[in-house]
């Protein structure tokens, strides 16, 4: 009985840590995310640089973040890096898609929100796979 008890509990911290690494690999994607994009405000705004780009800057700056995620979540994973990873990137799509729905005052699902769903799963497992290979 008390075997079965400690085996428990030892399960519940293992999840509980690799919730938070997961968090974590969130906060720490999204604090890239406006890392590059005040940078890229900023050069926007005082340079002769159009917005012209915005579109590649916002994909390469989500790829990059999912995949930083993916790789924090994985590592505080025992195993199935690659599930982690893709449930950092959802939870990073899922928070970005509930922010554009308030500042566009409603929820619009076209191309770039399929677009935004795909790299975020895709790179958050990528970030997984390479994340669990390198477990603390």
């Amino acid at each position: 009985m008390k075997q079965a008890e400690k085996t428990k509990g030892i399960a519940t911290e293992a999840r509980s840590s690799s919730m938070t690494a997961l968090l974590k690999g969130v906060l720490i994607a999204y604090c890239i995310t406006a890392i590059v994009f005040l940078a890229y405000a900023v050069l926007i705004t005082y340079t002769s640089m159009s917005e012209n780009y915005l579109s590649v800057v916002s994909a390469g700056t989500t790829i990059v973040a999912v995949i930083v995620a993916g790789f924090d979540a994985a590592r505080g994973a025992r195993s199935r890096g690659w599930l982690w990873g893709i449930a950092a990137g959802a939870v990073y799509a899922l928070i970005l898609l509930l922010i554009m729905s308030v500042v566009q005052k409603g929820f619009y699902y076209d191309s770039r929100t399929v677009t935004l769903i795909i790299l975020a799963l895709s790179g958050g497992g990528l970030g997984g796979v390479i994340g669990i290979n390198f477990r603390k």
